[in-house]
């Protein structure tokens, strides 16, 4: 399953099932194929984030010193999709 993320506010954010799961979980949240996160949650949710993104290690150099995309990666575009939603008191949906 791929989630995708919408909301008027911007653009589309798109995450695999696995990254789409612990962001939910992030929220505090089940992970599930439908949601909803309000405009009056949209604070609390956006502080998850952040702390989540500030405790997160950064990802490390494999044998081949390539690096991994790490949870702050993942977690930029929502929260900036997420502020964007705020500014403009939109929810954020998925998979509807």
């Amino acid at each position: 399953m791929i989630y995708k993320f919408k909301s008027k506010a911007g653009g589309d954010v798109i995450m695999l099932q696995p990254h789409g799961d612990q962001l939910l979980r992030l929220l505090g949240r089940e992970p599930a194929a439908q949601g909803i996160i309000e405009p009056a949650d949209l604070p609390a949710a956006i502080q998850a984030l952040q702390e989540a993104a500030a405790r997160a290690q950064a990802p490390q150099a494999d044998d081949e010193g390539e690096r991994g995309v790490g949870l702050r990666q993942r977690l930029w575009p929502m929260i900036e999709l997420m502020k964007r939603a705020q500014a403009e008191r939109e929810p954020i949906v998925w998979g509807v």
